[in-house]
């Protein structure tokens, strides 16, 4: 059992984990050779939050969440470890009709490309018609109607005709705001969302985060986030998980993540982000490849590619170390005896910038604030983890509020951050 399991307890009350993750590990038979896509993976996902999980292509991401819903494919499998909601252990599902109970109904998934998730040859009505009949015990009529209201929640106007139309007559964010409808037709305690608005424009983009932002508070749903945009994840998370390798190396806040990263592979996808280059310098980017996981991965998977890597990160796995209740990274610069590295510039400037908005605008630190595991006025779960958000959004993140205004305004990522922490970012590369 790792020592991620309490990253969030403490923090959500006395409630329980909506879904827990332990020491999950998932294979693939790849031409005759195995691969290991997850590496002893653990997490908790909290009743009402939006977690953000962040990093390459290939880290893992996506194998996660589709364990959650039976949806991997046909040459993978979970080797060891478990998945438990409500009572189950997802992990030892083989049936079909097992995943009858939980795919769609319980837990959904809002698919990257609305395109290939939705049947040309069906109109968005019906289908979504279908999903409520596949999960509700009501009559075709009432499924009807309530396909039309979803379809009017979800922004899309002239609901009715709408309701009889193909997909291909709708416009891109139109069928992403239809394939939400779909996901959120039977209220599903968790929603997935896997890069939900890659394919669209900046202004699409800003009106799917809102009605996800919108239909949460609705319907009380759990929101995961899959993304590689950090613009994304500042304006949405409340958590963020980074992965690397089949693994999360570091998990906080998405303060604690923006200006307190601690993991070398943070500090690296911060460094890289292309919105903070400078007209006529390079952009930063992160050297090498990521490991071969065909083959066992010893020590800390990002050393190869870590130019500050010590001795020991090419020999032992390092352990989780606490950065606060909320925060923890799997890396050994976290150890006491390692030597104290600093990291590179434009994180540092993060930090500052970070640091001086805090102290000029007087917003105490975590560690000076009241636990809200000390028994506050909120008896339910629920309502304890919500009034959580709202300190964190009303506390902890004014610099990310402020700069997600900016980005709805359509103000590139690299400016919105800029102008929101005084101009002080400089370049990024």
């Amino acid at each position: 059992m790792t020592e991620l399991v309490k990253v969030m307890g403490q923090e959500a009350g006395n409630a329980d984990p909506v879904l827990s993750v332990r020491d999950l590990v998932v294979k693939f038979r790849l031409r005759g050779r195995e691969l290991t896509a997850l590496r002893g993976l653990s997490l908790d996902v909290y009743r009402g939050e939006r977690l953000a999980i962040v990093g390459e292509s290939g880290s893992g991401k996506s194998v996660l969440t589709r364990t959650f819903l039976g949806l991997l494919e046909s040459n993978g499998r979970i080797d060891s470890g478990s998945i438990l909601y409500d009572g189950y252990d997802l992990a030892k599902f083989s049936r079909e009709r097992e995943w009858v109970k939980i795919r769609g109904g319980r837990i959904a998934m809002v698919f990257q490309d609305p395109m290939t998730a939705l049947n040309p040859l069906r109109t968005v009505g019906g289908q979504i018609r279908e999903a409520l009949l596949l999960h509700s015990r009501i009559s075709g009529a009432e499924a009807k109607r309530q396909a039309i209201r979803l379809l009017d929640d979800v922004g899309i106007p002239d609901a009715e005709r709408r309701y009889r139309q193909y997909p291909h007559e709708f416009s891109g964010g139109m069928r992403q705001r239809a394939v939400i409808a779909i996901a959120a037709a039977c209220t599903p305690e968790i929603l997935i969302c896997d890069e939900p608005t890659t394919a669209l424009d900046v202004t699409v983009q800003a009106q799917i985060l809102e009605l996800l932002r919108r239909l949460q508070s609705k319907y009380g749903l759990t929101v995961i986030f899959i993304t590689h945009d950090l613009g994304v994840v500042a304006e949405i998370a409340d958590r963020v998980a980074v992965m690397y390798a089949g693994d999360i190396v570091e998990l906080g806040s998405c303060r604690e993540i923006f200006f307190d990263p601690r993991h070398p592979y943070t500090w690296a996808l911060l460094s890289a982000m292309p919105q903070f280059g400078e007209r006529g310098k390079p952009l930063c980017a992160i050297p090498g490849t990521p490991p071969d996981l065909f083959a066992d991965v010893r020590g800390d998977a990002f050393a190869p590619r870590n130019p500050q890597a010590l001795a020991v990160d090419f020999q032992m796995r390092p352990p989780y170390f606490e950065v606060s209740p909320t925060h923890r990274a799997r890396t050994w610069l976290l150890d006491p005896r390692a030597p104290e590295l600093l990291p590179p510039e434009p994180v540092r400037r993060l930090q500052e910038a970070g640091a001086k908005y805090l102290l000029q605008n007087r917003i105490p630190d975590r560690e000076n604030r009241p636990a809200l595991h000390e028994k506050q006025e909120a008896p339910e779960p629920r309502k304890s983890f919500r009034n959580f958000r709202k300190e964190q959004a009303a506390q902890q993140s004014p610099v990310l509020e402020e700069a997600a205004r900016r980005l709805r305004l359509g103000e590139g990522a690299g400016n919105a951050l800029r102008r929101s922490l005084g101009g002080g970012l400089g370049q990024y590369g």
